[in-house]
């Protein structure tokens, strides 16, 4: 995953899709362009109930610095070869960066979309990859933690996605990774503090792309400071025929009022993508 998503589902239909009302104080900020150091609306396993906000770009509580790790390879150091069929064991459970995340700090990553390139043009040829039929906002995986600044004393709730190896739709767009998105039986699962290392790794597997599709976009998504719904209007053709809507056309057409997508800035630090 190249690290962007973008979420502009109002507060009351994300609540009603994932059963959960948002935290005291905490409000959605659509943005189309979510990248390390951008908040993003999560469901934690201790707050199974509530729909927070974390920043993207993980920091474990041990860490000296930011660090801003906006993936989490399922496998760790396993399957190099990124092949998808890889079944073997899962190295994130031993990795010191994840493996205290990945047993009891797990969340759900709300999103209504997120922006996929090629293995080696990466965010210049992006592709917005989105549900089709209308099906609304679904949920990534990930792991979060906790991290004080040693100077100021602020908590940072920071958030890592999980990624897989690809499927038929990330491999179409020529990437050799992919988030692993989660069906919504899985995402009650993935909260389930008492899942065993071998349920959690039954999950970890590329997601079932039926009912996904994606289309190119313009590269100007991969300035972090480019915002609204424009970016995601696309500039050629679908990967799989469909006659659905793109995403694009259902967020422009379905309402009159002129969608608020407010700027964000990217917060200054190091950015890791681990895929």
């Amino acid at each position: 995953m190249c690290g962007r998503a973008s979420v502009i589902t109002p507060e009351a239909l994300l609540e009603k899709r994932f059963n959960a009302a948002f935290a005291k104080g905490v409000h959605l900020e659509e943005n189309v362009n979510i990248s390390a150091g951008n908040k993003i609306p999560v469901i934690t396993s201790a707050m199974p109930n509530h729909i927070q906000t974390f920043t993207l770009g993980y920091t474990p509580h041990w860490a000296h610095k930011q660090t801003y790790m906006i993936n989490a390879r399922a496998e760790g150091s396993y399957n190099p070869e990124n092949d998808p069929a890889y079944t073997g064991p899962m190295g994130i459970f031993q990795k010191p960066m994840f493996r205290h995340a990945i047993k009891s700090q797990r969340c759900l990553v709300l999103v209504d979309a997120f922006i996929e390139g090629p293995k080696q043009e990466k965010l210049n040829k992006p592709y917005l990859v989105y549900p089709n039929r209308d099906r609304g906002p679904f949920a990534l995986a990930g792991i979060y933690d906790t991290w004080q600044h040693p100077l100021t004393g602020e908590l940072h709730h920071t958030v890592a996605i999980v990624t897989t190896g690809s499927n038929r739709l990330t491999q179409r767009i020529g990437h050799h990774r992919g988030p692993l998105v989660l069906s919504r039986e899985q995402e009650e699962q993935w909260l389930d503090q008492d899942l065993s290392v071998k349920e959690l790794s039954a999950i970890m597997k590329p997601f079932n792309s039926k009912g996904f599709n994606a289309y190119p976009i313009s590269q100007k998504i991969k300035n972090p400071d480019a915002n609204g719904l424009e970016l995601l209007k696309p500039i050629g053709e679908k990967l799989f025929k469909d006659y659905d809507r793109c995403l694009y056309e259902r967020l422009k057409y379905t309402s009159e009022d002129t969608l608020n997508i407010r700027e964000e800035r990217l917060v200054e630090g190091d950015q890791f993508v681990l895929f």
